[in-house]
Parts: structure tokens; C-alpha cells; sequence
């Protein structure tokens, strides 16, 4: 009996799991199958009673489920209790558990590159879930200190909070207020929209160095104007796509309890992007 997957969210039609999980598939000649499910808001309940029917094996969430599925969970590991939020889950003869692997997915190509982040300075752009996640992964690996910046004040003000929960010292600040600040942090993470349109790099990334990592998670287009703002300065660059890699790597262990064939996931997506 083949094992069915999907992901469910809203809009669904631009999601390159498909791709990357049926490369995963094919690669190691699994009997499984992985389809993309458009679910609207206010639908989550009887979407869930659908996918439970079809006995599928497991599913990702995307916007804008990803907080509201945690209602429809039997059990939760502590990556998607701490963040709040689910965009993993595996159904056990019905009963649904859930994960997070955004925290995992974003901490996978810093590992990959051997970077350090103990003791390390961190300016975070964005206040959204994946932010939330970004912070949970900066304080297990014991960053030193993290600056929140973002349009909305008070989003950034209860992020910072969560940090400083969960053992990480941190300060909010609004996006504009950046200035030309970049320079004296080792790590800017844009965790925000921005770029998905082509717009500018939301802040200046004058002075900084080789030594700066610069991490966009938006991961189409790949390169972003802060992208392209941080290799003119040669700064040590991350891409979006390697933090979508890294969580749909992890989903596919969960589900699978084998190592996912990483190069033939990144070679499916690529394709994509």
C-alpha cells in the first residue's frame, strides 16, 4: 500500500513541495504520493475530517493554517509548542501529531556551513512565524543578543518579549530605525516579505563585512535586492530556498524514518525557483 502526503493551506498553487517530496520519492523508489490541497480560512475543520478519511500518511501546513491546525492535534513535540505553531504533521493510525520545522529548517544551512552562532550578534528583520521560530533557534544555539526590527513596533515588542522567555537578551526597534547599523552585527536575517516582489532591500547594508552573514528567507526570486546588497559588500550569503530545504528534509525523516536524498530534493527545487 502506497503512503499518500500532502500540503494544505491558501493560496496552495505556488507550493513547491509537490516537487520536491515526489524527487524524494522517485529517488528512492518510495510507493508514495504528494499532492498539493487548497483548504480556504474557516474550512480547516472539515479539510482535516477529508484528509483524516483518505487515511493520508501526512501532511505540511502553510499560510494561513499554521497556528489554527495546532486545535486539531492529538499530541505536539516542543519545537511546535514553543513557537506556537504546526507545518508538519504525521497521522498515526488517526491520531495526528504535529511539529515545527521551521526552527530545524532555518538552523540546517548554517550547520551545513559550520557557522557559529554562541556568542554571536543578531539583527532580525520581521515579527511574523517564522521570526518567532528564527528566535527560538538563535536562543538554543546561544546567541548573545538579538535586535528585533520591524514596521510595526509593538509586533517586535512582543517577539522581544518571547526572546527574553526563553533566555535571550533582546531589543525591539522599528525597521527605519535601522540607519547603518548592519555593521555591528554578525547575523541579518530578513524574516520578512520583502523581496518576493522585487521590492529594495528594507535596510542598508552599508559596511558590512565578509565576516556578515546575510540570510533572506524569501526564496523567490532567489536573489533578492538584500541579497545582492550583501555580495557587493562580500558578505558570507544564505538563500531562501536552503531554509525550504531544510524543513522539507526534516518533514520527509519525520514522516519516513529514513535520511531524506538531500541533493536530489535540492536539484527539484532548483528546477523551481
Amino acid at each position: 500500500m502506497g503512503k499518500s502526503f500532502a500540503v494544505i493551506g491558501d493560496p496552495i498553487d505556488h507550493s513547491l513541495s509537490p516537487n520536491i517530496h515526489s524527487a524524494a520519492f522517485r529517488e528512492l523508489n518510495l510507493d508514495s504520493s504528494y499532492i498539493a490541497y487548497r483548504i480556504p480560512v474557516g474550512e480547516l475543520a472539515e479539510g482535516i475530517e477529508g484528509l483524516k478519511k483518505i487515511k493520508i500518511d501526512g501532511f505540511n501546513i502553510t499560510i494561513p493554517h499554521k497556528v489554527e491546525m495546532m486545535k486539531y492535534l492529538d499530541k505536539i513535540d516542543e519545537s511546535c509548542s514553543l513557537i506556537g505553531a504546526v507545518n508538519t504533521v504525521k497521522n498515526m493510525d488517526g491520531v495526528l501529531k504535529g511539529y515545527n520545522t521551521d526552527m530545524d529548517g532555518f538552523l540546517d544551512p548554517l550547520k551545513k556551513r559550520s557557522i557559529t552562532i554562541a556568542n554571536k550578534k543578531v539583527l532580525l528583520l520581521g515579527a511574523g512565524g517564522a521570526a518567532r521560530a528564527i528566535v527560538a533557534g538563535f536562543a538554543k544555539e546561544k546567541a548573545k543578543s538579538i535586535t528585533i526590527a520591524n514596521r510595526t513596533l509593538e509586533n517586535a515588542e512582543k517577539l522581544s518579549e518571547f526572546a527574553k522567555k526563553i533566555g535571550l537578551d533582546s531589543n525591539p526597534i522599528k525597521i527605519e530605525d535601522v540607519g547603518d547599523s548592519a555593521k555591528d552585527y554578525d547575523f541579518i536575517i530578513n524574516a520578512t516579505s520583502i523581496g518576493l516582489k522585487n521590492e529594495l532591500s528594507p535596510i542598508s547594508l552599508k559596511g558590512i563585512n565578509e565576516k556578515t552573514i546575510v540570510y533572506d528567507i524569501v526564496y523567490m526570486p532567489m536573489n533578492t535586492d538584500f541579497i545582492k546588497k550583501a555580495k557587493e559588500e562580500g558578505a558570507t550569503v544564505i538563500y531562501g530556498y536552503e531554509m525550504l530545504l531544510g524543513q522539507a528534509v526534516r518533514a520527509f525523516e519525520i514522516w519516513h524514518g529514513i535520511e531524506a536524498p538531500y541533493n536530489a530534493m535540492k536539484k527539484a527545487l532548483l528546477g523551481g525557483v
